[in-house]
């Protein structure tokens, strides 16, 4: 077969999706690309395209991705982090005290990123801008100081790097193919201060996730981008066809828009001898995402339409428990009526370990009129019903037949639009990682996707709307809310 030769076009051309914010009136691409150019690189078109969307900015100044961040689902060898990287050192040297964490999961692509960027500052144009012995290589300490007091710093987020900074500007997310919601919420609420002038921002850079990955993250990522209702993130994928030949050249220019122009054809080759099978072929060099495994039970549109996060439950409230198998988090679910007559569902605490459980429902009860409080027989939540009914709150406790019948009514209640949601990110995460276990004849619940998957949010939703549904419960006790206070107080 000849050597392809062409350069790609533009963004729009080489990418399988390009999801944009809402209100892009300029960028902050162009001063980056000429520091960039002033450092001796250039950018294909289509580098040129993500350049400008993730700098994207609205008539207020703020970056338009500074809620929903900028994902790249992108397959190896195609150069995104030389190109965010650029973007990074560019931002530093613009402005002056920028904060940036650049994460991976694996310390030892975190160290080749590392040395790439070291590599990078200490050219002749870009060292200038360095500060005198800014460059520090000790693991687990990794940085890169400018003389304008702007910092890189570098960490792996298997180490725990991330828990603990504040006022950070921009935060790089590499391998987010493999990103926990605990780590996401350790490392995103250091950019709550951000004093950047453009808002705080968020990159998270990957390729699709093994099955065996706590990708739930990334994956909601690309699930709320595809779903047509993100307007405030910029979701790129690169992707060979679904049922690409994994051997088939022009699927990997499809793939890779820098293949063979930046990419050669050895460099390919080097990478399909390397990787261990026809899977990880298609997942990390062709980009494309697995549909083999079973579809989420609720599928993210739907649920979209019950989302409204000024929803609020007054009458006919209950609450519901569900503990981790190994019992390393929990989760304690709210579900009511509203005043319009829909149902309402929101995660009340989700929290690591057991210990808090009993007291939080126990005052839960007594500030409010709680007309159940409900756990499964079947989860090890139900080994707290003897501590809860000993702080006399009584437990309605579902077997497997109303398991079922919780899980076919929750599903129903999505279906016919009659429940609303708060758009909760732990709960949407555990819906999309949640998938069926039949129970019965014909009746399932609730399974995990995977081991890392935590399913401890839908599963506590689910049966706190059968709680608060439900013709006979047992009612909790605890004191009774004033007449004429009909909202919950959380």
């Amino acid at each position: 077969m000849a050597r392809l030769t062409t350069k790609p076009g533009r963004l729009s051309d080489v990418a399988r999706h390009v999801v944009l914010p809402s209100g892009l009136a300029s960028t902050g691409w162009p001063a980056v690309r000429d520091k960039c150019a002033e450092f001796g690189d250039s950018f294909d078109e289509w580098q040129d395209g993500l350049g400008r969307a993730a700098l994207g900015k609205r008539d207020d100044g703020l970056y338009a991705a500074t809620i929903g961040g900028v994902t790249l689902s992108i397959p190896r060898q195609v150069a995104k982090t030389f190109l965010v990287g650029r973007i990074v050192v560019a931002l530093c040297i613009l402005f002056p005290g920028l904060t940036v964490l650049w994460t991976a999961h694996h310390n030892r692509t975190l160290t080749r990123t590392f040395r790439s960027m070291q590599g990078f500052v200490k050219r002749p144009k870009v060292s200038v801008y360095v500060a005198h012995n800014g460059i520090r290589t000790a693991n687990g300490e990794q940085e890169i100081r400018f003389r304008n007091g702007s910092i890189v710093m570098f960490g792996a987020r298997e180490q725990g790097f991330g828990r603990g900074f504040e006022e950070v500007d921009v935060e790089v997310f590499d391998e987010a193919q493999i990103l926990t919601e605990k780590a996401l919420e350790d490392m995103v609420a250091a950019t709550n201060q951000s004093r950047h002038p453009h808002g705080a921002l968020l990159f998270f850079l990957g390729t699709p996730p093994r099955p065996s990955d706590p990708g739930e993250a990334f994956s909601l990522k690309r699930t709320k981008a595809l779903s047509g209702k993100a307007d405030d993130m910029v979701y790129i994928e690169c992707s060979a066809d679904e049922g690409a030949d994994p051997d088939d050249r022009e699927q990997w220019a499809k793939a890779n828009p820098s293949y063979p122009h930046r990419t050669p054809l050895e460099s390919m080759l080097r990478l399909r001898e390397n990787l261990p099978s026809d899977d990880s072929w298609r997942r990390e060099a062709l980009g494309i995402w697995d549909g083999k495994g079973s579809p989420a039970v609720i599928d993210p549109v739907s649920w979209s339409y019950v989302s409204d996060p000024a929803s609020m439950a007054i009458e006919n409230m209950a609450l519901a428990i569900d503990v981790a198998p190994d019992r390393s988090v929990a989760a304690v679910a709210l579900a009511g009526q509203r005043a319009d007559g829909l149902w309402h569902v929101e995660l009340d605490e989700h929290r690591n370990g057991t210990g808090w459980i009993v007291p939080w429902v126990k005052a839960r009860c007594e500030r409010n009129k709680i007309r159940a409080v409900v756990v499964d027989a079947m989860s090890p939540a139900a080994s707290l019903v003897d501590d809860l009914e000993a702080a006399r709150i009584k437990v309605t406790v579902t077997n497997a037949k109303e398991m079922a019948a919780a899980c076919g009514r929750f599903y129903d209640t999505v279906m016919e639009q009659t429940v609303r949601h708060t758009d909760q990110p732990q709960v949407d995460v555990s819906l999309s990682s949640a998938r069926k276990r039949p129970i019965l004849d014909g009746g399932w619940g609730w399974n995990r996707k995977g081991d890392a998957s935590d399913i401890t949010p839908i599963v506590s939703v689910t049966l706190a709307l059968w709680g608060a549904q439900a013709r006979v419960v047992k009612r909790p006790g605890g004191k009774k809310r004033p007449e004429g206070r009909r909202a919950v107080v959380l």
